[in-house]
């Protein structure tokens, strides 16, 4: 609306037309011109709404107090779309560059949002749970079909027992109406995925998340991996537990160990590199997440407090990793370019290849196959369907 038309008189007030869902599925957005359409799109709901969001030098978006309303039903983890048409126009625009296929988030200020709004630490991390489905139902939104969450740290064993008590209190509720909602994961084909030492775990907390994991490991539209009893330095330490265990049952040879499978042995190994990484609450470090896991991620930080995060942080994150993708990329192709297979390289026979890479490929499959019996140990006599 332009500054001329806004002195009319409010008889002679322009209407403001809105495309129907159907309309704003046919616009086409420019790929070379996106920032273009970008401004643009927030100048619309600046007019109609007022100033959603403050528009950073570098590309963030900062957003004020315009974002999609919560969904009234609490404690869910699939939640109905509720993204009003000014969201979807943004999103049209978003996708007309590259849409990061797996968004990792660090959500931290759980405890500092409880402070600022005078309310329990418990309240706090429930309001966290509440932002944490919100936000899955908008990275589907937007095309980002598998996230990573930074549900529980092995490091947070150390906060005082009560605190811990209430957040293994309010994990059993979670993972419980995770379950309940079967249904609904298996009619959008979500795979849920829990990373991380379940040792440290209660027992009824494990058999919870085991059969989590079994129920949803054909659906293959999206995954959520949660990543709970979880450091990196646990990660690392397992997956060369595993690799020195192979070797100690004859399914390796030392020769057989690289870079390569050491990965292949992580929490992660059925997950690609995060494309994206995500820290609320202005912290600026990566507290022993996904540490293997971030050589060639973007890196986005925001001073927001998790609890209050929105969908105008998510949209400006994607386009700070719109932005920066390329110097990625190409870290990311320097990096390949090094990785050397010396049981393979040029001195190695044909034969001594094909049969390293069966040794490892048998070796693979009877982890993946213990892995399983472990789930079904540990949900034995509970129906799995």
């Amino acid at each position: 609306v332009s500054s001329k038309s806004t002195k009319t008189s409010s008889a002679q007030a322009p209407r403001i037309r809105i495309p129907s869902s159907a309309q704003w599925d046919k616009i086409v957005i420019p790929a070379t011109n996106r920032w273009s359409w970008l401004k643009r799109a927030l100048r619309v709901c600046d007019s109609i709404l007022g100033p959603p969001t403050a528009m950073a030098p570098n590309g963030t978006v900062a957003a004020t107090t315009t974002s999609a309303p919560s969904s009234p039903s609490p404690t869910t983890w699939v939640r109905e779309s509720n993204l009003l048409w000014y969201h979807r126009w943004v999103i049209r625009v978003l996708r007309a560059g590259p849409i990061p296929a797996h968004v990792a988030f660090i959500m931290d200020g759980n405890r500092r949002y409880a402070k600022k709004a005078n309310i329990a630490k418990a309240e706090g991390h429930s309001a966290g749970f509440e932002k944490l489905s919100e936000t899955l139902q908008w990275c589907l939104e937007v095309g980002i079909s598998e996230v990573t969450v930074y549900a529980f740290s092995i490091e947070n064993f150390k906060r005082t027992q009560d605190e811990v008590d209430g957040l293994m209190d309010l994990a059993r509720e979670k993972f419980q109406r995770l379950l309940a909602e079967r249904d609904k994961l298996h009619e959008r084909g979500i795979c849920i995925r829990i990373i991380g030492n379940w040792d440290l775990l209660a027992d009824d907390i494990q058999r919870s998340i085991a059969e989590a994991v079994l129920l949803t490991k054909h659906n293959r539209k999206a995954t959520l991996n949660v990543a709970f009893a979880y450091t990196s330095r646990d990660e690392m330490t397992h997956s060369i537990r595993t690799v020195a265990q192979g070797i100690s049952d004859g399914r390796l040879e030392p020769g057989d160990v690289n870079e390569e499978l050491l990965t292949r042995c992580l929490y992660t190994k059925y997950s690609a590199e995060p494309d994206l990484l995500v820290r609320t609450s202005g912290e600026v470090r990566l507290s022993d997440f996904l540490l293997w896991q971030s050589t060639s991620t973007v890196m986005y930080f925001t001073e927001t407090l998790w609890p209050e995060f929105t969908i105008w942080h998510l949209f400006g994150a994607v386009f700070y990793y719109q932005r920066y993708r390329w110097r990625m990329q190409d870290i990311r192709r320097s990096l390949d370019s090094f990785t050397i297979d010396a049981a393979c390289s040029d001195d190695a026979t044909e034969g001594a290849c094909v049969e390293r890479k069966e040794r490892i490929g048998r070796f693979l499959e009877h982890i993946e196959q213990e892995e399983e019996k472990q789930l079904r140990r540990l949900v034995r006599g509970m129906a799995i369907k």
